[in-house]
């Protein structure tokens, strides 16, 4: 009976939330394009021109927004790259290149390597979850250890000026996660964007400036995917 409630109060929230209407109306996916168009209007991240990555990027709504930004109508090109990377289908989204796969594999950052040719990202970005068990310690764990691989990923394919950008959750070990973002990166700032619920401990982190940025492509000789 308890689930059953939770489930109809969820159901209740998510049909009145004024965000889930926008997004029907503006043709988003999901509500969260407004946590990234929040982020983006407070950090000036995306332009015209850049290279963006979008990591977990299924279903799609932060790929739609980055689109906008970089163009005019549908199908009518776009001036700079998207690519999404998701181990989940995705329905397409004109102009945006998509991988379907487990970024750590090597087919995938082969597939992403044919797509770059050479180039560096501007921003990559992470609205990565795990999907959670209820114990404390290993959600937080697990929270942490996708960060690390969204740290890992820039650190071979962001510029040295570019930005990473991720969620984290304020109770799933967020000053760890907060400090690996201090040694990471030059400048770190916290963002709470409206579009977050306010019941929900989330929180976005945005670093600025790879202080150890590597140049070897871990995608060239590996046929395996990567023991992490």
């Amino acid at each position: 009976m308890a689930k059953n409630k939770l489930n109809k109060n969820w159901l209740h929230d998510h049909i009145n939330d004024p965000y889930v209407k926008l997004a029907q109306k503006e043709g988003y996916r999901a509500r969260a394009a407004y946590k990234l168009k929040e982020i983006d209007e407070q950090e000036k991240l995306i332009k015209p021109g850049q290279i963006v990555v979008d990591l977990g990027s299924t279903p799609g709504s932060w790929g739609q927004y980055v689109r906008k930004k970089m163009s005019g109508k549908e199908g009518g090109g776009i001036n700079g790259t998207i690519i999404g990377l998701d181990m989940l289908p995705m329905e397409p989204i004109a102009d945006m290149h998509f991988i379907l796969g487990d970024f750590r594999e090597a087919r995938s950052l082969r597939a992403l390597d044919a797509i770059l040719q050479g180039r560096k990202c501007d921003v990559v970005l992470s609205d990565m979850a795990p999907n959670l068990s209820g114990i404390p310690t290993a959600d937080s764990a697990r929270m942490e250890h996708l960060i690390d691989l969204a740290i890992e990923f820039s650190q071979f394919h962001l510029k040295p000026s570019g930005a990473l950008v991720v969620k984290c959750f304020k109770d799933m070990g967020f000053s760890q996660i907060v400090e690996k973002f201090r040694f990471e990166f030059k400048t770190v700032k916290q963002v709470k964007p409206k579009a977050s619920r306010d019941k929900s401990s989330e929180i976005f982190l945005v670093g600025r400036g790879l202080k150890n940025p590597t140049e070897k492509n871990h995608a060239a000789d590996d046929e395996s995917a990567l023991d992490i």
